[in-house]
């Protein structure tokens, strides 16, 4: 039975931020990035643990870490705990699988959201008024639809809460012109080579979100790139649109609580062993489907 990690607490590591669900601890000039088996849903961490969803999200963010490359630098060093620390591998049942060294950027601070069809907050913003941070779209489209072409919708990164829409004037205000600039087109350049990817496997990626940082005066992909908590997958197969699409994320987890009397405030139900079992599942059908392997091994 594997074993849930839902919080570390590392000695000989001094913690540097406490997230949803990683926990980042400080190596001077890098990080120690460990993610738990901790799962949110409506901005609320959950008080159940999903086995083995820390393992997959970072062995799938080494995977689009590998394949984005090309395109633009990225913050891992590595994910072998036997290249950690000696102090670190003491710690290996904890950290293996699921922890990586990252190089130390500076941050930042805005959501990248790039977008290939209508979903989600998206699909919600255009019923209300027809566009979504200061885009305009077509009048007539349907949820899930494919949009014109894929469109970048920034946000800000609220340390608590709902991150809210910037427009990208609101995005140069904030970091610059050429920042603003760079941010968005790497956003929509690594969307596209990732959403051809998928698709010679079955899948449609409909929206996804980056992190990038600077490190030695250069721009990088930081963060988790491409697992279920940060993009939709759908299956080709299934894809309807007019609807909500099943993807390959906590959204099992959305509808049971949206079936429940509960505000959405904390403390947070537990989940059923169904539940839990059921999500799992689901990644682990995305790590399979994308990496093409069986096994976490």
């Amino acid at each position: 039975m594997e074993k849930v990690i839902r919080e570390t607490r590392l000695s000989n590591a001094k913690p540097f931020h406490i997230g949803k669900v990683r926990d980042i601890y400080d190596l001077d000039d890098r990080l120690l990035i460990v993610a738990t088996d901790r799962l949110s849903a409506f901005d609320v961490v959950l008080p159940t643990g999903i086995p083995y969803k820390g393992k997959i999200l970072t062995a799938l963010s080494e995977f689009w870490f590998d394949f984005t490359r090309d395109i633009i630098a990225n913050h891992l060093i590595t994910a072998n705990v036997d290249e950690f620390p000696e102090e670190l591998q003491k710690h290996s049942d904890v950290l293996v699988g699921r922890s990586m060294i990252v190089k130390k950027t500076r941050r930042i601070d805005v959501e990248c959201v790039a977008r290939a069809y209508l979903a989600g907050s998206a699909w919600r913003a255009y019923k209300e008024k027809g566009s979504i941070c200061g885009i305009k779209l077509p009048p007539g489209l349907k949820e899930s639809d494919k949009l014109p072409e894929p469109i970048f919708t920034p946000t800000t990164k609220a340390e608590s809460g709902h991150d809210m829409e910037m427009t990208q004037s609101e995005v140069e205000d904030m970091v610059g012109s050429d920042v603003a600039c760079e941010i968005k087109e790497k956003s929509l350049q690594i969307l596209a080579a990732a959403s051809a990817e998928v698709e010679s496997k079955g899948l449609i990626l409909s929206d996804t979100k980056f992190e990038f940082g600077f490190y030695d005066n250069a721009m990088i992909l930081i963060d988790e790139v491409f697992t279920p908590d940060s993009s939709r997958f759908w299956p080709m197969d299934d894809y309807e649109p007019g609807r909500s699409q099943r993807s390959f994320d906590k959204q099992y987890v959305r509808d049971y609580l949206e079936g429940l009397d509960w505000d959405k405030t904390p403390p947070a139900p537990h989940l059923p062993d169904e539940v839990v079992q059921k999500t799992t599942e689901r990644y682990f059908e995305a790590y399979r489907r994308i990496t093409g392997k069986q096994s976490l091994q």
